[in-house]
């Protein structure tokens, strides 16, 4: 029945179909799980925060994490919040290909360069380069 289908149309539709299906299958086309946005990195000191102030015990263990923009803030209800964060594009090709998870600890101060700032850790795991604004795809988990 697929073949049928398949045959029935134009031989560049066709073509552009299953040269969709096996990139699908080899894992080169990812479908889009979530938003997209912007990450930077930011670096100590990080205290104080607007999640819990001067309260070492904050930070996650892994040292991933983040302080987002007002669009992610939600008057504060964004404290503790978790996202999964991958490198989609940005300047000089930068992108790791690793997904990593980032609890938010901060609101980014006016005027935010980005939707994330990360953690120094959480941006060298997604980014070659230190200083570029990447863009991201992000999903709160």
């Amino acid at each position: 029945m697929l073949l049928l289908l398949f045959l029935n149309m134009r031989p560049s539709v066709t073509l552009f179909l299953l040269l969709s299906m096996v990139m699908l299958m080899l894992g080169e086309l990812t479908p889009v799980r979530g938003d997209v946005g912007t990450a930077a990195s930011y670096g100590p000191p990080y205290l104080p925060t607007k999640c819990n102030g001067y309260d070492q015990d904050q930070f996650p263990p892994s040292n991933m994490f983040a302080a987002v923009s007002d669009a992610l803030w939600d008057n504060g209800a964004a404290c503790g919040r978790r996202y999964m964060l991958r490198c989609l594009s940005g300047p000089n090709r930068p992108c790791k290909d690793s997904i990593i998870r980032v609890e938010v600890v901060d609101q980014c101060t006016d005027p935010c360069p980005a939707n994330f700032l990360l953690s120094t850790a959480a941006f060298t795991a997604v980014s070659r380069l230190n200083d570029a604004k990447i863009n991201v795809e992000f999903a709160q988990i």
